[in-house]
């Protein structure tokens, strides 16, 4: 018998997330830019997650009369669609069908703040039907170690500052 598929197994830690107050504009121009399905809503600087924009809530601005003044608060859905890191892959996927949306996300709560973990998409679960190589995915990728992400963020960093210029 083959082994289960979870959720866990798929979903990709570090959400996209952004202010409640970012423009429209910016935002349809970000989730363009780095190919985001949705992004999560954040009431404050502790992460407190209040909603979701996706590509979708983004269409249905534009077509309102001056989408330009719009943010995030002004058309994000309230709810945010969630499963358990847990159960298997085909429960998500048909939770995902029952709910209409193209993604899920898998919560923490903390202090009385919920902010998101991780997150499943229907490029996820394509990947997967595929036979795509998923090693980049879930809690079996392979990833770098976190002071090495440090280094070369600071690294990154000195050089566009021009620190690591020679005279």
């Amino acid at each position: 018998m083959s082994e289960v598929l979870l959720v866990r197994d798929l979903m990709s830690v570090g959400v996209p997330t952004c202010p409640f107050n970012t423009p429209v504009v910016e935002l349809a121009k970000k989730m363009l830019e780095k190919d985001w399905e949705a992004v999560v809503v954040l009431e404050s600087e502790q992460g407190h997650a209040v909603g979701v924009v996706s590509q979708r809530e983004l269409l249905q601005a534009y077509t309102q009369a001056d989408y330009t003044k719009l943010t995030a608060e002004d058309i994000m859905g309230e709810n945010i669609p969630t499963v358990p890191p847990d159960i298997p892959i085909i429960a998500a996927a048909q939770l995902m069908l029952d709910q209409g949306t193209r993604v899920v996300y898998i919560t923490h709560h903390a202090g009385g703040i919920k902010y998101p973990a991780a997150w499943l998409t229907l490029k996820h679960l394509l990947r997967y039907l595929s036979g795509d190589d998923l090693s980049d995915l879930g809690i079996r990728a392979t990833r770098e170690k976190p002071l090495d992400v440090f280094l070369r963020r600071r690294e990154e960093a000195r050089a566009r500052a021009g620190f690591n210029k020679e005279p």
